[in-house]
């Protein structure tokens, strides 16, 4: 790809995310041809539908996703990336609404799946210090993100509310 063409592809994905962050899944792919600042046209020739465009952005989230679970580790890792993801939960609506969509856009499972991978290793890392139960499976813990990220972005949690809830959550998965 032409350095002109893939800084114009980095621009539309920026855009975009910033534009379906704003807005939902439902948003105009015009708007985000606007931010970007290049023709629609240009948009439709990186990402021919929107739901194309979607899965680029669900791509890059993910891969944030799993780069930020890399970087943590130790027996608190599992724990900062439980309030991180719900911290930016709120004005990340489009990872959510996206998977609410049901759209081809969520048809990710390798990028969900290393998610999990990373995930999963911070639980062991967590468990091995003894910061989290052994009891504490993996399915759990990624039931009980998926659970608190809905619940910061539909819930209208306030940073408040959103510390007494992980707090409740932190103190199921230390040992008793």
């Amino acid at each position: 790809m032409r350095a002109d063409a893939q800084r114009n592809r980095i621009r539309i994905l920026v855009a975009a995310e910033e534009v379906f962050t704003e807005t939902g899944p439902g948003a105009s792919t015009e708007e985000v041809a606007r931010r970007a600042g290049v023709a629609i046209g240009t948009v439709f020739r990186h990402f021919p539908t929107k739901g194309d465009l979607l899965g680029a952005i669900m791509k890059r989230l993910l891969a944030e996703l799993i780069e930020s679970a890399g970087q943590r580790g130790g027996g608190e890792g599992l724990f900062e990336f439980f309030t991180e993801l719900t911290a930016q939960a709120s004005y990340k609506r489009t990872v959510v609404g996206l998977l609410e969509s049901g759209g081809t856009a969520v048809r990710l499972p390798e990028a969900v799946g290393h998610l999990t991978e990373a995930v999963g290793g911070l639980l062991s890392e967590a468990q091995a210090a003894g910061t989290v139960s052994p009891g504490v499976a993996l399915p759990e813990v990624m039931a009980l993100l998926v659970s608190v990220t809905h619940g910061a972005v539909h819930g209208g949690w306030d940073a408040e509310l959103r510390e007494r809830t992980l707090a409740v959550v932190f103190a199921g998965l230390r040992p008793h």
